[in-house]
Order: C-alpha cells, then sequence, then structure tokens
C-alpha cells in the first residue's frame, strides 16, 4: 500500500512565513491597545509606579520623622538632671505630665500618649556602676506613631547612656577599648556597582515576568480570537499561505511583541533604579550605580525571547478556542495568573538556579536572568534551562500547530475549551487495526 504524498498545504514555507510575520507587526502597530501594553506601559507606567512607590515611602517615613512624641516619665533618675533636661528641652518630643503609671497606660491605649518610660534602679552587677539605671518603654504595637515613638525613644536613651559611661571611663582613667570591652566595626566590601546589580536583580526580574505576560496577552488574543471576530481568518485561509506557516508567522509576532515588552521593562528599570532608591539611600549617604552589565546582556535577551517563546505558545493554545476578543480575555486570565504565581516564590534573595529549578518553566528563565544581572554565572544549570524551555516551547507550538489544523477550530465553530477538545479527541482516537 503506497502512501499518500503529503499535502503541500500543510508545508512549513519561511518565505511566506516572513511574509505574514511582516503583515502580523504591522497590523499591531495599528491597534492602539497593543502598543499601550506592549511599548507604552513597559517603558513608562511600572518605572512610575516604582518610583512612586518609593517616594511615597520617603515621604511618609519624613513625615514621621516629623512627628512630637507625647510621652508620660516616671522616676527620673536623680543621678542624671541632664538627662530630664535634655529629653524635656528636646522639640521632638513632648512630656506629658501624668499621675501614675496606670492612669499612663490607659492613656496610652486611647492614643492621647505615644509612649512610657520608666526609669529603675540598675539590678545585679550593673548595680555596681554608681548612678547607673535601667530603663522600660511601653508602647502601642498597634500604632505605627507609638511604635516609631518607642524606636526613637530608645535610640535617644541609649546614646545617653553611652555618652555618660564615656564620660564616667574618662572620670576613671578608663580609656575606650577598656570600658566598651570590644568594638565591632562593619564595613560593605561590596562596590556601589555591585549593590545597583544586586538590586537590580531583586526587582527587575519580577517585573520582568509580569511585563512579558502582559506583552503577549493582547497580540496572542488579536490574532486568534480577535481575527475570527473580525472574521478575517477566513480571508487568510483562501491565500496560497499553509496553515503550518500561519500559526507559526502569528507565534513569532506574538514571541517579538512579549520579548520587546519585556526586554524594555528591564532597560528603564535598569536606567530609572537609582533615581528611585535615591531618596532612601540620601539619609545614609550612601549611593549605587545602577545598569545592566554588558556580560549578562545576552542571558537577558534570551530570557525574554524564551519566556515570551513559552507564554506565547501557551496563551495562544487558549485563545485559539475563543470566538471573540472577550472570550479570549477570560480564556487566557487562568493561565495568566497561573504565570504569577511562581514569581511569588522568587523573592527570596537566597534562591539560587540549581539543577532541579532548572526544569520548571518560568522559574528557570527568571533565576537565570536573576543572577545574570547579580553578575553570577552557573553555566551547566543555564545550558539546561535553555534546553529545557526550547523543547517545552517546540511541544507548544507543535501542539498549537496540529491543533490549528481542524477545520470547525480554525472557523470558529467549535464550541468549548482546550481540555476538552483534548478529551474528545482522545476518546476517539482510532485504534490500531490488527491483521488477520
Amino acid at each position: 500500500m503506497s502512501s499518500t504524498p503529503r499535502d503541500s498545504r500543510e508545508r512549513l514555507r519561511w518565505g511566506e512565513v516572513w511574509v505574514l510575520y511582516q503583515h502580523e507587526l504591522r497590523s499591531a502597530l495599528r491597534e492602539k491597545t497593543i502598543v499601550l501594553n506592549s511599548i507604552l506601559i513597559p517603558i513608562l507606567l511600572y518605572p512610575f509606579l516604582l518610583w512612586a512607590a518609593f517616594t511615597g515611602i520617603s515621604y511618609v517615613a519624613g513625615r514621621t520623622e516629623g512627628f512630637v512624641r507625647r510621652v508620660a516619665v516616671f522616676h527620673w533618675p536623680e543621678e542624671h538632671p541632664r538627662l530630664r533636661l535634655k529629653l524635656e528641652y528636646d522639640n521632638r518630643y513632648s512630656v506629658v505630665e501624668v499621675t501614675d503609671v496606670s492612669t499612663a497606660t490607659n492613656l496610652l491605649r486611647a492614643g492621647m500618649l505615644d509612649a512610657v518610660l520608666e526609669f529603675e534602679p540598675a539590678r545585679g552587677p550593673a548595680a555596681a556602676l554608681p548612678g547607673n539605671f535601667s530603663a522600660r518603654i511601653s508602647s502601642d504595637g498597634l500604632q505605627e506613631r507609638s511604635r516609631e515613638a518607642r524606636d526613637k525613644l530608645q535610640a535617644f536613651v541609649d546614646q545617653y547612656r553611652h555618652d555618660w559611661l564615656r564620660r564616667e571611663a574618662k572620670r576613671l582613667g578608663i580609656d575606650a577599648p577598656g570600658w566598651q570591652v570590644f568594638t565591632i566595626a562593619r564595613e560593605n566590601t561590596a562596590t556601589r556597582k555591585q549593590m545597583g546589580a544586586f538590586l537590580l536583580g531583586l526587582v527587575a526580574p519580577v517585573l520582568f515576568v509580569v511585563m512579558v505576560a502582559v506583552g503577549c496577552f493582547y497580540p496572542a488574543v488579536d490574532c486568534t480570537a480577535g481575527e475570527r471576530e473580525r472574521g478575517t481568518w477566513e480571508t487568510l485561509m483562501t491565500t496560497a499561505a499553509s496553515r503550518i506557516s500561519m500559526v507559526t508567522a502569528k507565534y513569532l509576532y506574538v514571541t517579538t511583541v512579549g520579548g520587546m515588552a519585556g526586554m524594555l521593562n528591564l532597560v528603564t528599570i535598569a536606567l530609572t533604579l537609582k533615581p528611585m532608591f535615591a531618596p532612601l539611600l540620601a539619609r545614609t549617604g550612601k549611593t549605587l550605580e545602577s545598569g545592566i552589565p554588558f556580560s549578562a546582556l545576552p542571558l537577558a535577551l534570551a530570557g525574554a525571547l524564551l519566556l515570551a517563546g513559552f507564554i506565547a505558545a501557551g496563551m495562544m493554545l487558549f485563545a485559539a478556542f475563543a470566538r471573540t476578543f472577550k472570550e479570549g480575555q477570560a480564556m487566557i486570565t487562568p493561565f495568566y495568573m497561573l504565570i504569577l504565581v511562581p514569581i511569588v516564590f522568587l523573592q527570596a534573595p537566597g534562591m539560587k538556579l540549581t539543577m532541579p529549578l532548572a526544569s520548571v518553566p518560568i522559574v528557570n528563565v527568571t533565576l537565570m536572568v536573576r543572577e545574570a544581572l547579580s553578575g553570577t554565572y552557573h553555566w551547566p544549570q543555564i545550558g539546561v534551562v535553555l534546553v529545557s524551555s526550547l523543547v517545552v516551547i517546540a511541544l507548544a507550538v507543535r501542539l498549537a500547530t496540529s491543533l490549528l489544523k481542524v477545520e470547525d477550530l480554525m472557523v470558529g465553530s467549535y464550541n468549548g475549551s482546550l481540555l476538552k477538545f483534548l478529551g474528545t479527541r482522545l476518546r476517539r482516537a482510532p485504534r490500531p487495526q490488527t491483521k488477520s
């Protein structure tokens, strides 16, 4: 029995793919929704939101610094009149006269006080030093203002105690190492450039995944359900191009837009990281240098394309069963939410790209990009990431092209989802005939 030749209309012709791919890109540039979500939002919106968030944190911190902390003080140590004068004349604190501790505690719970400070005589070995004392600070942990007053008041008392001990040691002829017993000096050996790369590796990959998904979302719906709703699928099917060429061109178009959205967002975050963190670092006197290391650019680009390739294939599979644009959005949304789940666990700075994680979609590419931005390269794991991602993408594209060969699915007459379609096809799969 001779085998029938393969239908020429099912062959992949790269010339057709290139023509259809250019057509899809030109059509995308005329769609305001795609331009907005795939180009403008990655460049403007998310960096602006991050800048606004960090600016808001700095503003709230500044407002908190300006609060006058209402404090009730009991049992002032008689040996330290300077402590009382220093606290009462500090315009950051308002010492409220209260009769007893129980009344002060009630006022604290009612929000009329921010903290209660009680001085007590030193006990144990600490009592050997004349004039030594201990302190207890009460606050309301449910109130931000009270917690801030507690921390500032503790720092105030600690600073006074440190200065007093230093004066007492000097009076007794004890040098600084003698009364301090030991000191701890802290030094950060990481350079400003390394710190910038570290922060970029923490912030950028999360938004990287989000923006690649957003960049693929609307093109995937528009080139499948959108075309079916506009009735242009039938027009495209009348051309001489094969169906596999059509699907390949659409897939490459969605992958290009998604990868471009991810790279644009990554570059924009790298350029705006330093201005965003500047308000927070200004108080510490520290600075950082931001930017994508040149050695990380190839892996960042490869990660954007691999991530976009996987997401584009999955979204096109689900959107292919929708007959309208709105229905396509509803079908893709669960897959979109599933993509965002892994990035919640990627916020831990200690998570590394291991061999098991190198085979997990989304997680492997995100960790690869994060480590590359931080200057870390685990080449065996990176090789596994590239190979496993390409295999998953190839399987998804193969499944998509197989599905779109079905006539009722192409014209939109099929009413169901991907899982329902696969289940129906598997049940109808013909059994192999045995020769008699």
